[in-house]
């Protein structure tokens, strides 16, 4: 049998870009919850003992951006001094200023022809390997950052030497003629942790209780296929340096945007090229990205193919896509006169399906609610959908409101694709 590796990783919320990336978001999440028509591009970067904020933001809101920075760092946990980046003591500097009001009549008015905040392409992907539709290698390296996360949050922590940074890697066997897992072949976890032995003897103890106590969590949480996946000949490098005690920002200097791969499908799929967090939905960069990796999941749970990239390009100021591209990698389906589906004809069938404008896009995904800063760590997509109240500002008045998080993953248009495909 002939057979290909392919290999994904993540990191935790706990790594510097992402804890540049959590407080961008939050940051975009604190204007939205007070203004809804907030226009926000915001960048932070992080480093020894210090937080700077940047970018352009329109607003009617106010915003205590110094509050909001080091409360995302204590929930994270970087809230102590020995990790020489701690929310009580790191300096928190803001360099906000106006939008360029060149970029803002483009993308201003309050109605269905909304521009496209730039130009570009962006791409959605969903394929049938697992229930969530993504990649496998990334599903993994994600799931198993967020148990490592759970267990160090956790009362009486079997681990309690972890810290916040850490990154793992999943390499996978395909079979080459199927393109079906068939196995774990290597795991890479990389966990920050406190000096509390010789090296040696903190290294042993890692590896040991990521075998005995991490592993076995992963694997309990997966469905049955997937575990099965995990035989006993899997290489595990727990590590690889011998010793990760600095970490974080202190280890390496962090800066929103710079996880566009992990954020999306870990190099399974093409990526345009724009990050997404500290960005409000009139970027199409955002927007039209969560409206594609819609668009794909939907069409593969209808059965319309196993694996399908859809690419959407806009042209700044213009509300209609410039083009619509799909690739099912010769995975589509057969339509109702026997023949295989074209990917030309599920482009054209996308246009009538789902209005692509950006403020229907918007109004469709309900983009201008304060449900970004979840996002930014352990992926834009392949999550949950959930709805949850959240406090909003309104007119000056507090108000309760139940707001959808992570809509495009909804699964709300599988049989309006099978009737448009004649699809049993």
């Amino acid at each position: 049998m002939k057979t290909y590796l392919f290999t994904s990783e993540s990191v935790s919320e706990g790594h510097p870009d992402k804890v540049a990336d959590q407080i961008s978001d939050a940051v975009l999440d604190e204007f939205l919850r007070q203004d809804p028509e907030s226009h926000v591009a915001c960048e932070t970067f992080c480093s020894t003992g210090l937080t700077i904020v940047a970018g352009e933001i329109t607003s009617e809101a106010y915003v205590d951006i110094q509050g909001t920075a080091r409360r995302v760092i204590d929930r994270i946990g970087y809230n102590k001094a020995e990790y020489m980046f701690d929310s009580n003591s790191c300096g928190v500097l803001s360099a906000i200023h106006e939008q360029s009001p060149d970029i803002n009549r483009g993308v201003s008015r309050q109605n269905a022809d909304q521009g496209a905040g730039d130009q570009g392409m962006m791409f959605g992907y969903a394929c049938s390997e697992t229930d969530s539709y993504m990649p496998l290698p990334l599903f993994l390296s994600h799931r198993i950052l967020q148990i490592l996360s759970e267990i160090r949050r956790s009362k009486n922590s079997k681990m309690p030497y972890l810290r916040p940074d850490a990154k793992s890697q999943f390499t996978i066997e395909y079979d080459a003629e199927t393109g079906k897992p068939l196995r774990v072949h290597t795991i890479v976890l990389s966990t920050q942790h406190d000096s509390f032995a010789s090296d040696d003897v903190m290294h042993d103890k890692i590896e040991q209780d990521v075998k005995l106590i991490v592993i076995p969590q992963l694997i309990a949480s997966l469905p049955a296929e997937t575990a099965a996946l995990f035989r006993t000949d899997y290489i595990l490098h727990v590590n690889p340096t011998g010793k990760f005690v600095i970490g974080g920002p202190a280890g390496d200097t962090g800066l929103t945007g710079r996880k566009i791969i992990v954020d999306t499908y870990g190099g399974r799929a093409a990526h345009g090229g724009g990050a997404f967090s500290g960005k409000d939905p009139s970027k199409v960069d955002r927007s039209a990205a969560y409206a594609a990796r819609h668009i794909a999941k939907n069409m593969v749970a209808a059965g319309v193919a196993k694996e399908m990239l859809v690419q959407v390009s806009y042209a700044i100021g213009i509300a209609q896509p410039v083009s619509i591209f799909v690739n099912t990698y010769g995975t589509a389906a057969k339509g109702f006169d026997g023949e295989q589906i074209s990917d030309s004809f599920i482009a054209s069938k996308i246009s009538s399906l789902f209005d692509l404008r950006p403020a229907a896009i918007i109004e469709r995904l309900q983009l201008k609610n304060p449900i970004y800063e979840p996002t930014a760590a352990y992926g834009h997509v392949g999550r949950e959908p959930y709805t949850r109240e959240v406090e909003l500002i309104r007119e000056g008045k507090r108000i309760t409101k139940e707001i959808q998080f992570f809509g495009w993953e909804k699964l709300d248009m599988v049989e309006e694709i099978k009737s448009a495909f004649q699809l049993a």
